[in-house]
């Protein structure tokens, strides 16, 4: 196939743009670079399987050529971008799905959007699974991302239910791994930074609150499996390992060698207690199952963020 991926040379766009190419497909790379980094497909430099376009999706655009999958995976994903860039994560929900949508529908392309956990707000369900319908607050400070993502998933219902367009909902749980930026402000790069740097590990609250950490072989995995299947309706892909954030503060720690302390902040407002996923439908329906172990992601995280941080 040939294959656009919007926000490839983001964390998690990257590694599908290389999942696909190794399952032999070719892929027209789009970002803008806000939050992506051009280091994530710089081992593509002249490879005429990955071609890697400058362009926000928010505006209208257009491929020349055949596309057979779209992938929408671009938009900021971090608590700092929701009070940075607040305008850029509500646009990539919904005028960049929007135009992400209308070209699946003019190439005749299958498209898949990728969602979040974040649909669930404040989960009064636990685990989640995809019939829940969420607690959300719609102007909360994370209401930008929540609610762009939720509009996501409403206009590809409408585009599969009214305009024909093949479609996919994956909701992403936490997922982790190399090529996280280090100043994303999300958990498990604050934690491995501080760690390495011997700096205290910022909990927020109590640390009661939970987890469910999905290394990104896993998930990307799951994220083919479904590309490749015939469901539209939305699956979760996380992992059923339930962790409160001190206990990954102390997870942290201990695979780091760190003498890190833990301290306590104010809890995050809206910051969600429990995020378990039901993996049942990804399970009986994708044949897929997360199989890394957190040491053994974890150390391979560390390894990275070692290396980019030179200790």
């Amino acid at each position: 196939m040939r294959c656009l991926v919007t926000g490839g040379s983001g964390f998690l766009g990257s590694h599908l743009v290389d999942r696909l190419v190794a399952e032999g497909h070719t892929v027209v790379a789009m970002d803008n670079f806000v939050t992506g980094s051009r280091e994530n497909l710089g081992h593509y430099e002249g490879d005429t399987r990955v071609q890697v376009v400058e362009k926000d999706a928010s505006e209208p655009f257009d491929v020349e050529g055949d596309v057979d999958f779209v992938f929408h995976f671009a938009s900021p994903a971090s608590p700092k971008d929701f009070v940075r860039i607040p305008l850029a994560v509500i646009k990539a929900g919904s005028y960049a799905t929007h135009n992400a949508l209308e070209l699946a529908e003019r190439k005749g392309a299958k498209f898949m959007v990728a969602s979040t956990s974040e649909v669930y707000g404040d989960p009064l369900v636990h685990p989640q699974p995809e019939s829940y319908w969420g607690n959300v607050n719609p102007n909360g400070p994370r209401s930008c991302y929540d609610e762009a993502k939720r509009y996501a998933e409403a206009v590809t219902a409408v585009y599969r239910d009214h305009y024909g367009v093949d479609t996919r909902i994956v909701r992403f749980f936490n997922t982790y791994g190399p090529r996280m930026r280090l100043d994303d402000g999300r958990v498990v790069p604050n934690f491995v930074s501080q760690a390495l740097r011997g700096e205290p590990l910022t909990v927020y609250g109590d640390g009661s609150q939970t987890r469910s950490f999905g290394y990104y072989e896993d998930i990307i995995d799951g994220v083919y499996r479904l590309a490749m299947s015939d469901v539209q309706d939305p699956v979760n892909l996380g992992t059923h390992e339930e962790r409160t954030i001190l206990e990954f503060a102390k997870a942290v720690i201990e695979a780091t060698g760190s003498t890190s302390e833990i301290i306590h902040v104010d809890a995050a407002i809206d910051d969600p207690q429990q995020r378990h996923p039901d993996i049942t439908r990804a399970t009986t329906l994708l044949g897929w199952e997360p199989s890394t172990p957190l040491a053994e992601g974890l150390a391979k995280t560390i390894a990275y963020f070692r290396a980019s941080m030179g200790k």
